[in-house]
């Protein structure tokens, strides 16, 4: 079962009955007539749901609308397509004329809402208006149902009604389920149809509104339209559509199980002579919790009158409960066999369909729905997590939850919310209580981490006449909270090798708040290493801490808990280091861990000791493997991937946390890293040793602020049986032997840093020999060979020697410093690793991530591209491409030429959506990393 909405089925799903316009003449000539008559009332609609909210997330999607009020530019479509949250949406019509659609009513129940154009807009079209007419839905009446195939031309779905009492589609819990209401069912030989497709008979009346399909049974199902029309007429007349509750859902059931549930034979008899077309009554299915018509009505209990009216369909009873807003009304019901009479009052459902929420750290939430409500048998209150984002989705906290209160005081609505989160300051933590759809009776406590710095903190209501969400900044909380100085002991584990490791070992917890650099998980966690206690200096692998931009938390002792902040990405290979304030651990007995400077060997005896994600302190006894190099496949998202070293493998190896790896005597021989990289599509990660001596030269590098120089080339090892194979003197062959017995290898340039000097010289494939005139074969021996500004290197290349004198290139470990968000992408200076993995040189904008929902991903920016024009003016960097943009109007279109990572040129439209989508900018500054607005 599903919902016919195109961002689930692509487009009209039509297997077989598919008719176009072109092949309409096949039809008999009266339906041929028909279509061609009413088609131009038919849009194409392009849906970009800017906000995940309710039951709907954040996403573009294409569906199907209809004129119903050419006159009013007034167009019929689903409520899941007019979306309960903030929308941005256009309509196509058949002549392919494009207009703005502004959102003006969605059903708060049934799965109909309304968007209004402006007539005056097209020029060349003069559209069919369509008319209702659900009197018209009759069982065995030919429809069809008239879509449109992504914009491009209209399509045609025949069928046949065959009920008329269907129940209302189920599409999952959380999910937006209609109810209340009978369905059509259409037997139709296909499956589906797109949403908000008209269904008309054969004069093009609307009989119904297509809304759902049964792939496994092929059939269709479409909404009745007898409110429909209701609301239309109000809408026309300028006035509410006024929607009653009593927060009860019923459900249509036949007379034998009416009689089990106790239905008395006087009133089946009186409901038969007065309704002889009916073969059943409605029944009470759920009643709210804290409704109204809680205690007055029970589930099993069968609805005879309202008002001394006999009601036993749900037009009958919405019509009365819609008259009947804020008011009591009389209801009486079977139970059991005994009658009841009870007074109930009429709540207004608009009153409990929320119609704003609060945005802060890319969280959503807003107070809970009647929908949700329905989904957690709860009293429509709390705060609904719509989206968790980056604040909640650090602390573990899921989508679909309920907030019960925060910091224990109690939150029934986003008012009490945004009251809690005005006291709570950027970086501060707080506890939040909640429900989940899996257990809605225990709630779970968390602790969350407030955002203020990465992402606006807004509050957001919806506005009918404007057609927008017009938004308000939450007040500021810019107090700045210094943490609270703790201190904690080490625990005894009764292992005397981890023991004297633990004072060392801290746990490194990491949130990243955007995906740059093609790293897309957002939080990490692994073992620092204290490699300086005065500066509180911790060194950690580039899985724990893959960039620069993000927050950082240590824990000691799995006690104490204090911020951190990003020191250095290494370039080159798995370390960063990241640093803590000494004073917030007190008198903590923490040491800086020794590194040895003694290799092990194969066949080695050694310890790993390190923390697991419980923070618990653990150690495993192994033995050396082997010392050899790296080789992982290149990365599909150009994040980093580590080359050029000689890593520790071990036999028995711990893979469920990383540490250190310790000799018998208990010295630090080398680091127990986790490598992260891709297989196929699937992000992979493997636990090796890294060699201490790379981590001392980052400590020097940092402590003297000082630059790694880099050659800017990949190696591989071949034997020396190959490289003489390639022609390599004998004379050569013996110098590489004499230089390093053991290792009988030499190294091939396999790729070079696009850009650099290297890549202008050298090639793939080249033998590198010596540098600066001494042998090397090894990767750390380039590696130290190399700091310095130039060095002269020698190759062999197709049987003969080359010498080259080369610049090195200086790195620093600043990594990104500055991400600028525009049309709902986020776009960075090209990193490292495209110039690495793929030759691209760092030239035009790269899109490392595009929002869901915005003109990003409505027009196909997609990561992984690189932008380097925007309208015919080039853009090869962010100051350029802000020069070009600046000034642009809301809506306005741009041309952008894009790149990918394979040079395959494309050039897109893009139209800008400066209400939901509003340029901002990330820069690392010298107190931290700051967001800049750029309106």
């Amino acid at each position: 079962m599903k919902r016919c909405r195109s961002f689930a089925v692509g487009t009209l799903a039509v297997l077989a009955g598919l008719l176009t316009l072109r092949a309409a003449a096949q039809e008999s000539p009266d339906w041929s007539e028909t279509l061609e008559r009413i088609s131009s009332g038919v849009v194409s609609i392009r849906v970009d749901g800017t906000r995940a909210f309710d039951t709907e997330w954040n996403i573009s999607s294409q569906a199907t609308g209809f004129v119903v009020d050419a006159e009013r530019g007034l167009i019929m479509t689903n409520r899941h397509v007019v979306m309960p949250g903030p929308v941005v949406a256009e309509a196509i019509f058949r002549n392919h004329e494009e207009v703005e659609l502004k959102p003006i009513y969605r059903d708060p129940v049934h799965d109909f809402g309304f968007f209004r154009y402006d007539p005056e807009a097209l020029s060349f079209i003069e559209p069919e208006e369509l008319k209702l007419a659900p009197e018209q839905a009759q069982i065995g009446r030919e429809i069809h149902v008239i879509g449109n195939d992504a914009g491009e031309q209209l399509s045609f779905l025949a069928g046949t009604i065959a009920r008329l009492d269907r129940h209302a589609p189920e599409y999952g819990r959380g999910k937006y389920n209609d109810f209340n209401t009978f369905y059509l069912q259409a037997a139709s030989g296909t499956s589906g149809g797109s949403s908000g497709s008209p269904v008309v008979d054969i004069e093009g009346r609307v009989v119904a509104l297509n809304a759902g399909a049964n792939v496994n049974a092929a059939s269709s199902f479409f909404l009745p339209l007898d409110r429909v029309q209701r609301a239309l007429r109000l809408i026309q007349a300028g006035e509410p559509v006024p929607r009653g509750t009593m927060q009860t859902v019923f459900l249509y059931r036949p007379y034998d199980e009416l009689r089990r549930l106790g239905l008395s034979r006087a009133t089946e008899e009186l409901i038969r002579e007065s309704f002889p077309d009916r073969t059943g009554m409605l029944v009470v299915d759920q009643v709210l919790p804290g409704s109204s018509a809680s205690g007055n009505l029970e589930v099993g209990d069968i609805l005879v009158r309202i008002n001394g009216e006999l009601i036993t369909d749900f037009v009958s009873l919405e019509s009365i409960l819609d008259d009947a807003v804020g008011e009591s009304i009389t209801i009486e019901v079977e139970r059991g066999g005994d009658q009841f009479r009870q007074e109930v009052s009429v709540n207004d459902l608009h009153a409990i369909t929320p119609d704003e929420f609060l945005q802060f750290g890319d969280a959503i939430v807003h107070t809970l729905s009647y929908q949700q409500a329905r989904h957690f048998n709860l009293p429509v209150a709390g705060v609904f997590v719509a989206n968790p984002g980056y604040v909640f989705s650090a602390a573990a906290i899921p989508r679909g939850t309920v907030i019960l209160s925060v910091n224990g005081k109690r939150t029934l609505n986003i008012d009490d919310m945004e009251a809690a989160l005005e006291v709570i300051a950027d970086g501060e933590k707080a506890t939040v209580r909640y429900l989940t759809f899996e257990d809605s009776q225990t709630s779970k406590l968390r602790v969350f981490y407030m955002d203020r710095r990465w992402f606006p903190a807004l509050r957001c209501r919806r506005d009918d006449e404007l057609g927008v969400w017009p938004c308000q900044p939450l007040a500021d909380n810019s107090v700045t909270r210094l943490p609270t100085p703790g201190a904690t002991e080490f625990a005894s584990n009764g292992d005397p090798r981890a023991e004297k490791l633990a004072p060392s070992l801290v746990m490194v917890n990491f949130d990243l708040p955007y995906t740059v650099s093609g790293v897309s998980e957002r939080h990490y966690h692994g073992t620092g290493k204290i490699v300086d206690v005065e500066r509180g200096l911790v060194v950690v692998d580039r899985n724990t801490v893959p960039v620069a931009i993000g927050d950082v938390r240590l824990t000691f002792a799995g006690s104490l808990d204090v911020p951190g902040k990003v020191e250095y990405i290494h370039p080159l290979h798995n370390l960063a280091m990241v640093s803590y304030d000494p004073m917030l651990i007190g008198d903590t007995p923490v040491k800086a861990i020794k590194l040895s400077d003694r290799e092990v060997k194969p066949g080695e005896k050694v310890w790993v000791v390190g923390l697991k994600s419980d923070h618990q302190l653990a150690s495993q006894a192994a033995e050396v493997a082997s010392i050899e190099a790296v080789s992982f496949p290149l990365s599909r998202t150009l994040r980093f991937t580590e080359n050029n070293l000689d890593a520790l493998t071990l036999v028995n190896g711990p893979s469920d946390f990383d540490g250190v790896v310790i000799d018998k005597k208990g010295a630090v021989v080398s680091l127990w890293s986790s490598f992260a990289y891709q297989g196929g599509r699937d992000l992979l990660q493997v636990n090796k040793g890294v060699p201490v001596g790379l981590v001392k030269e980052m400590l020097a590098l940092v402590r003297d602020n000082k630059a790694l120089h880099s050659l800017e080339a990949e190696f591989s090892l071949i034997p020396l049986s190959s490289a003489r194979n390639l022609g390599l003197p004998d004379d050569w062959i013996r110098r590489l032997e004499q230089h390093s017995p053991s290792r009988r290898q030499v190294l091939q340039v396999s790729r070079l840093v696009a850009g650099s000097p290297a890549d202008e010289r050298l090639r793939s494939g080249d033998v590198l020999l010596a540098i600066d005139g001494k042998p090397v074969n090894r990767f750390r021996e380039v590696e130290l060979a190399v700091q310095k500004p130039q060095v002269d290197i020698t190759v062999w290349r197709e049987d003969q020697e080359l010498n080259y004198r080369l610049q090195t290139v200086e790195l620093d470990g600043h990594d990104i410093d500055r991400v600028t968000m525009w049309a709902g992408a986020l776009l960075q200076t090209p990193h490292r690793e495209m110039a690495t993995q793929r030759g691209i040189k760092p030239y035009g904008v790269y899109v490392a991530y595009f929002g869901y929902g915005s003109p990003a991903t409505r027009y196909g920016l997609w990561a992984g591209r690189r932008i380097i024009e925007v309208d015919g003016q080039p853009t090869p960097d962010l100051d350029a491409l802000l020069s070009v943009v600046s000034g642009k109007s809301d809506r306005e279109a741009l041309r952008l030429k894009t790149v990918t990572w394979n040079n395959s040129t494309e050039v897109i439209t893009l139209k800008l959506d400066e209400h939901y989508w509003p340029a901002y900018e990330l820069r690392r500054t010298a107190s931290g990393w700051q967001r800049f607005d750029l309106e």
